[in-house]
Protein backbone atom coordinates (compact mmCIF):
# COMPACT_ATOMS: atom_id res chain seq x y z
CA UNK A 1 0.00 0.00 0.00
CA UNK A 2 3.13 2.29 0.78
CA UNK A 3 4.65 1.88 -2.45
CA UNK A 4 0.86 2.36 -4.26
CA UNK A 5 1.06 5.80 -2.46
CA UNK A 6 4.35 6.84 -3.49
CA UNK A 7 3.39 6.05 -7.04
CA UNK A 8 0.37 8.08 -6.43
CA UNK A 9 2.35 10.69 -5.14
CA UNK A 10 4.86 10.81 -7.56
CA UNK A 11 2.68 10.57 -10.47
CA UNK A 12 0.38 13.41 -9.01
CA UNK A 13 3.39 15.68 -8.79
CA UNK A 14 4.12 15.23 -12.64
CA UNK A 15 0.80 15.89 -13.61
CA UNK A 16 1.20 19.37 -11.21
CA UNK A 17 4.37 20.15 -13.35
CA UNK A 18 4.23 19.17 -16.51
CA UNK A 19 2.61 21.52 -18.86
CA UNK A 20 -0.68 19.95 -21.11
CA UNK A 21 -0.14 21.07 -24.42
CA UNK A 22 -2.29 23.92 -25.60
CA UNK A 23 -5.69 22.57 -27.94
CA UNK A 24 -4.89 23.64 -31.35
CA UNK A 25 -7.40 26.51 -32.14
CA UNK A 26 -10.05 25.89 -34.18
CA UNK A 27 -9.92 27.68 -37.35
CA UNK A 28 -12.46 30.63 -38.24
CA UNK A 29 -15.04 29.82 -40.26
CA UNK A 30 -16.93 31.78 -42.60
CA UNK A 31 -20.26 32.63 -43.79
CA UNK A 32 -19.98 35.51 -46.62
CA UNK A 33 -17.66 35.23 -49.06
CA UNK A 34 -16.46 37.73 -51.74
CA UNK A 35 -13.58 37.50 -54.29
CA UNK A 36 -12.56 40.45 -56.62
CA UNK A 37 -9.85 40.49 -58.79
CA UNK A 38 -8.61 40.45 -62.75
CA UNK A 39 -8.83 37.22 -65.37
CA UNK A 40 -6.14 35.46 -62.85
CA UNK A 41 -9.05 35.46 -60.35
CA UNK A 42 -11.83 34.72 -63.23
CA UNK A 43 -10.56 31.99 -64.71
CA UNK A 44 -11.12 32.35 -68.83
CA UNK A 45 -11.54 29.32 -70.86
CA UNK A 46 -11.51 26.81 -67.80
CA UNK A 47 -14.69 24.39 -67.85
CA UNK A 48 -17.13 25.09 -67.34
CA UNK A 49 -18.48 29.01 -67.95
CA UNK A 50 -20.84 30.80 -65.59
CA UNK A 51 -23.59 31.30 -68.02
CA UNK A 52 -24.36 34.60 -65.69
CA UNK A 53 -21.12 35.87 -66.49
CA UNK A 54 -19.93 34.92 -69.58
CA UNK A 55 -18.76 39.04 -70.48
CA UNK A 56 -16.29 38.30 -67.37
CA UNK A 57 -15.61 34.53 -68.89
CA UNK A 58 -15.63 33.47 -65.51
CA UNK A 59 -15.41 30.15 -64.84
CA UNK A 60 -17.33 27.82 -62.52
CA UNK A 61 -13.58 26.11 -61.52
CA UNK A 62 -12.01 29.16 -60.75
CA UNK A 63 -10.09 29.58 -57.21
CA UNK A 64 -13.24 31.50 -55.53
CA UNK A 65 -15.55 28.52 -56.50
CA UNK A 66 -12.63 25.90 -55.50
CA UNK A 67 -12.19 27.68 -52.41
CA UNK A 68 -15.79 28.19 -51.56
CA UNK A 69 -16.07 24.35 -51.81
CA UNK A 70 -12.71 23.73 -49.58
CA UNK A 71 -14.29 26.26 -46.82
CA UNK A 72 -17.58 24.06 -46.98
CA UNK A 73 -19.52 27.34 -48.12
CA UNK A 74 -23.42 26.82 -49.41
CA UNK A 75 -23.34 29.93 -51.39
CA UNK A 76 -20.05 32.77 -52.29
CA UNK A 77 -20.05 36.13 -54.23
CA UNK A 78 -17.35 36.16 -57.63
CA UNK A 79 -16.76 39.57 -58.70
CA UNK A 80 -14.10 39.23 -60.70
CA UNK A 81 -14.09 40.05 -64.34
CA UNK A 82 -11.20 38.80 -66.87
CA UNK A 83 -9.25 42.44 -67.72
CA UNK A 84 -9.72 44.19 -64.42
CA UNK A 85 -7.03 46.70 -63.07
CA UNK A 86 -6.91 48.35 -59.90
CA UNK A 87 -9.95 51.34 -60.96
CA UNK A 88 -12.78 49.26 -61.99
CA UNK A 89 -13.02 48.79 -58.12
CA UNK A 90 -14.58 52.02 -58.12
CA UNK A 91 -15.67 52.46 -61.99
CA UNK A 92 -17.75 50.23 -64.10
CA UNK A 93 -15.83 48.13 -66.69
CA UNK A 94 -16.51 47.75 -70.70
CA UNK A 95 -15.66 43.71 -69.90
CA UNK A 96 -13.62 41.28 -72.61
CA UNK A 97 -16.84 40.01 -74.16
CA UNK A 98 -19.34 43.17 -75.13
CA UNK A 99 -22.64 42.06 -73.04
CA UNK A 100 -22.71 45.41 -71.15
CA UNK A 101 -20.92 46.72 -68.34
CA UNK A 102 -19.67 45.03 -65.17
CA UNK A 103 -19.90 47.00 -62.28
CA UNK A 104 -17.92 47.79 -59.56
CA UNK A 105 -16.62 45.32 -58.16
CA UNK A 106 -16.55 47.13 -54.64
CA UNK A 107 -20.22 46.96 -55.13
CA UNK A 108 -20.07 43.43 -54.28
CA UNK A 109 -18.89 44.11 -50.85
CA UNK A 110 -21.27 44.16 -47.74
CA UNK A 111 -20.65 45.46 -44.72
CA UNK A 112 -21.33 41.88 -43.09
CA UNK A 113 -19.41 40.33 -45.53
CA UNK A 114 -16.68 38.41 -42.98
CA UNK A 115 -13.95 36.85 -46.10
CA UNK A 116 -12.62 38.43 -49.03
CA UNK A 117 -9.83 37.72 -51.81
CA UNK A 118 -8.20 40.28 -54.19
CA UNK A 119 -5.87 39.01 -57.21
CA UNK A 120 -5.56 42.64 -59.20
CA UNK A 121 -2.84 44.76 -60.33
CA UNK A 122 -1.67 42.98 -62.96
CA UNK A 123 -3.24 45.12 -65.40
CA UNK A 124 -2.47 48.12 -64.20
CA UNK A 125 -0.86 50.77 -66.63
CA UNK A 126 -1.66 47.82 -69.43
CA UNK A 127 1.75 45.81 -67.97
CA UNK A 128 0.18 42.13 -68.37
CA UNK A 129 -1.29 43.18 -72.32
CA UNK A 130 1.88 45.20 -72.79
CA UNK A 131 4.54 42.28 -72.18
CA UNK A 132 2.64 39.00 -73.65
CA UNK A 133 1.59 40.84 -76.88
CA UNK A 134 5.02 42.49 -77.64
CA UNK A 135 8.25 40.25 -76.11
CA UNK A 136 6.76 37.13 -78.46
CA UNK A 137 6.86 39.65 -81.28
CA UNK A 138 10.33 40.87 -80.66
CA UNK A 139 11.74 37.33 -80.49
CA UNK A 140 12.87 36.64 -83.42
CA UNK A 141 14.90 40.09 -83.60
CA UNK A 142 17.36 38.47 -81.33
CA UNK A 143 16.14 35.11 -79.75
CA UNK A 144 19.14 34.57 -77.03
CA UNK A 145 19.09 38.47 -76.00
CA UNK A 146 16.78 40.37 -74.43
CA UNK A 147 14.70 43.11 -77.23
CA UNK A 148 11.51 43.33 -74.94
CA UNK A 149 13.81 44.35 -72.16
CA UNK A 150 15.21 46.91 -74.28
CA UNK A 151 12.37 47.65 -75.89
CA UNK A 152 10.61 49.02 -72.49
CA UNK A 153 13.75 50.56 -71.14
CA UNK A 154 13.49 54.06 -71.90
CA UNK A 155 16.57 56.22 -71.28
CA UNK A 156 17.89 53.98 -68.52
CA UNK A 157 15.20 53.52 -66.97
CA UNK A 158 12.79 50.03 -67.17
CA UNK A 159 9.08 51.81 -67.95
CA UNK A 160 7.66 47.77 -66.66
CA UNK A 161 9.19 47.64 -63.26
CA UNK A 162 8.56 51.73 -62.85
CA UNK A 163 4.41 50.96 -63.50
CA UNK A 164 4.85 47.82 -61.17
CA UNK A 165 6.27 50.02 -58.11
CA UNK A 166 2.96 52.15 -59.18
CA UNK A 167 0.56 49.72 -58.99
CA UNK A 168 1.79 48.99 -55.09
CA UNK A 169 0.14 52.17 -54.57
CA UNK A 170 -2.70 51.95 -55.70
CA UNK A 171 -3.03 48.45 -54.51
CA UNK A 172 -2.93 49.31 -51.10
CA UNK A 173 -5.39 52.26 -51.46
CA UNK A 174 -8.16 49.32 -52.79
CA UNK A 175 -7.07 47.55 -49.75
CA UNK A 176 -8.52 50.48 -47.70
CA UNK A 177 -11.25 50.37 -49.57
CA UNK A 178 -12.31 46.80 -48.83
CA UNK A 179 -11.52 47.77 -45.06
CA UNK A 180 -14.11 50.32 -45.25
CA UNK A 181 -17.08 48.62 -46.90
CA UNK A 182 -16.35 45.38 -45.46
CA UNK A 183 -14.81 45.96 -41.35
CA UNK A 184 -15.10 42.71 -39.98
CA UNK A 185 -14.11 40.97 -42.91
CA UNK A 186 -10.60 38.76 -43.37
CA UNK A 187 -8.73 40.08 -46.65
CA UNK A 188 -6.29 38.37 -48.40
CA UNK A 189 -4.61 39.52 -51.37
CA UNK A 190 -3.70 37.08 -53.59
CA UNK A 191 -0.26 36.98 -55.19
CA UNK A 192 0.53 36.00 -59.17
CA UNK A 193 2.20 32.36 -59.45
CA UNK A 194 5.21 31.71 -62.07
CA UNK A 195 4.79 32.67 -65.86
CA UNK A 196 8.44 30.97 -66.71
CA UNK A 197 10.82 28.66 -65.70
CA UNK A 198 13.54 29.64 -63.04
CA UNK A 199 16.20 28.39 -65.73
CA UNK A 200 15.94 27.33 -69.55
CA UNK A 201 13.51 27.98 -71.93
CA UNK A 202 10.64 26.41 -74.16
CA UNK A 203 10.21 29.01 -77.04
CA UNK A 204 7.03 26.50 -78.48
CA UNK A 205 4.98 27.18 -75.39
CA UNK A 206 6.79 30.81 -74.20
CA UNK A 207 7.99 32.26 -77.53
CA UNK A 208 10.31 34.73 -75.79
CA UNK A 209 14.03 35.48 -76.22
CA UNK A 210 15.96 34.00 -73.91
CA UNK A 211 17.05 36.96 -71.40
CA UNK A 212 13.52 38.20 -72.01
CA UNK A 213 12.12 35.37 -70.04
CA UNK A 214 15.00 36.14 -67.30
CA UNK A 215 13.91 39.96 -66.84
CA UNK A 216 9.88 39.07 -67.21
CA UNK A 217 10.29 36.93 -64.30
CA UNK A 218 12.16 39.99 -62.22
CA UNK A 219 8.99 42.21 -63.18
CA UNK A 220 6.51 39.37 -62.57
CA UNK A 221 8.67 38.71 -58.57
CA UNK A 222 9.17 43.05 -58.59
CA UNK A 223 5.15 42.83 -58.85
CA UNK A 224 4.82 40.19 -56.34
CA UNK A 225 6.85 42.43 -54.07
CA UNK A 226 5.08 45.64 -54.54
CA UNK A 227 2.02 43.27 -53.50
CA UNK A 228 3.19 42.26 -50.48
CA UNK A 229 4.44 45.54 -49.83
CA UNK A 230 0.98 46.73 -50.15
CA UNK A 231 -0.56 44.16 -47.65
CA UNK A 232 1.95 45.11 -44.92
CA UNK A 233 1.78 48.41 -45.14
CA UNK A 234 -1.89 48.13 -44.72
CA UNK A 235 -1.34 46.09 -41.52
CA UNK A 236 -5.00 44.55 -42.08
CA UNK A 237 -4.57 42.26 -45.07
CA UNK A 238 -2.24 39.06 -45.51
CA UNK A 239 -0.21 38.12 -48.54
CA UNK A 240 -0.78 34.95 -50.09
CA UNK A 241 2.34 34.34 -51.94
CA UNK A 242 1.81 32.16 -55.23
CA UNK A 243 5.17 32.38 -56.54
CA UNK A 244 7.05 30.33 -54.20
CA UNK A 245 3.97 27.74 -54.40
CA UNK A 246 4.14 26.89 -57.77
CA UNK A 247 7.50 26.56 -58.44
CA UNK A 248 7.76 23.69 -60.90
CA UNK A 249 4.46 24.36 -62.55
CA UNK A 250 5.75 27.26 -64.77
CA UNK A 251 3.79 26.98 -68.18
CA UNK A 252 7.27 24.72 -68.85
CA UNK A 253 6.61 22.20 -66.40
CA UNK A 254 4.50 20.12 -68.97
CA UNK A 255 2.04 18.07 -67.54
CA UNK A 256 2.95 19.72 -64.61
CA UNK A 257 2.45 23.35 -65.44
CA UNK A 258 -0.30 25.76 -64.00
CA UNK A 259 -0.10 28.08 -66.97
CA UNK A 260 -1.16 27.89 -70.23
CA UNK A 261 1.38 28.62 -72.71
CA UNK A 262 1.02 30.95 -76.15
CA UNK A 263 -2.24 28.57 -77.30
CA UNK A 264 -5.48 29.43 -76.73
CA UNK A 265 -7.36 26.50 -75.75
CA UNK A 266 -11.53 27.01 -74.68
CA UNK A 267 -12.00 24.09 -72.90
CA UNK A 268 -8.57 24.48 -71.05
CA UNK A 269 -7.83 28.06 -70.59
CA UNK A 270 -6.43 31.07 -72.98
CA UNK A 271 -3.04 32.14 -73.17
CA UNK A 272 -0.81 33.11 -70.64
CA UNK A 273 -3.42 32.13 -67.94
CA UNK A 274 -4.29 29.61 -65.27
CA UNK A 275 -5.31 25.91 -66.11
CA UNK A 276 -8.15 24.51 -63.28
CA UNK A 277 -4.94 22.91 -61.87
CA UNK A 278 -2.98 26.15 -61.00
CA UNK A 279 -6.49 27.62 -59.59
CA UNK A 280 -6.68 24.25 -57.56
CA UNK A 281 -3.38 24.92 -56.50
CA UNK A 282 -4.18 28.88 -55.11
CA UNK A 283 -7.35 27.34 -53.40
CA UNK A 284 -5.32 24.97 -51.76
CA UNK A 285 -2.60 27.77 -50.83
CA UNK A 286 -5.57 30.09 -49.29
CA UNK A 287 -6.81 27.29 -47.64
CA UNK A 288 -4.02 26.83 -45.44
CA UNK A 289 -3.42 30.25 -44.83
CA UNK A 290 -7.07 30.20 -43.59
CA UNK A 291 -6.62 26.59 -41.84
CA UNK A 292 -9.00 24.64 -44.35
CA UNK A 293 -8.70 22.08 -45.51
CA UNK A 294 -7.53 21.22 -49.07
CA UNK A 295 -9.06 19.66 -52.14
CA UNK A 296 -7.50 17.59 -55.43
CA UNK A 297 -11.29 19.26 -56.93
CA UNK A 298 -10.26 16.40 -60.07
CA UNK A 299 -13.58 16.09 -61.26
CA UNK A 300 -14.63 19.09 -64.07
CA UNK A 301 -18.09 20.03 -62.69
CA UNK A 302 -20.75 19.45 -65.50
CA UNK A 303 -22.97 22.14 -66.81
CA UNK A 304 -25.71 20.03 -64.98
CA UNK A 305 -27.13 21.46 -61.41
CA UNK A 306 -23.88 20.59 -59.43
CA UNK A 307 -22.91 24.29 -59.30
CA UNK A 308 -26.28 26.27 -59.91
CA UNK A 309 -26.80 30.33 -59.97
CA UNK A 310 -29.59 31.23 -57.80
CA UNK A 311 -30.29 35.20 -56.60
CA UNK A 312 -28.28 37.82 -57.97
CA UNK A 313 -26.20 37.24 -61.38
CA UNK A 314 -22.77 37.33 -58.67
CA UNK A 315 -23.71 35.22 -55.71
CA UNK A 316 -23.93 31.09 -56.71
CA UNK A 317 -25.29 28.51 -54.04
CA UNK A 318 -22.89 25.32 -54.61
CA UNK A 319 -25.78 22.50 -54.73
CA UNK A 320 -22.95 20.21 -54.26
CA UNK A 321 -23.14 16.33 -54.47
CA UNK A 322 -21.70 14.01 -51.63
CA UNK A 323 -18.34 13.50 -52.68
CA UNK A 324 -18.00 16.65 -55.09
CA UNK A 325 -14.23 18.06 -54.97
CA UNK A 326 -12.92 15.40 -52.10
Amino acid sequence: MNTLRVIMASLLAFLLVTPVAAAAPKARTYERYVALGDSYTSGPGIPWPRLDRLACVTSTNNYPALLADNLGLRSYTDGSCGGADTTNMLNPQTPPLPLGQHPPQFSFLRADTDLVTIGIGGNDFGVFGDLTSKCPELRSSDPTGAPCQRHFTVDGVDTMKQKVAATGDRVRAVLAGVHERSPNAKVLLIGYPRIVPPQGNCPDVLPIADGDLRWLDDVEQALNGALENAANADGRTTFVDMYPASLGHDACAGRDAWIQGKENNLFKAIQYHPFKSGMVGVANEISKVLGARTGTHTRQVPRSVDKAVVGDASTVTLLTRAGHGR
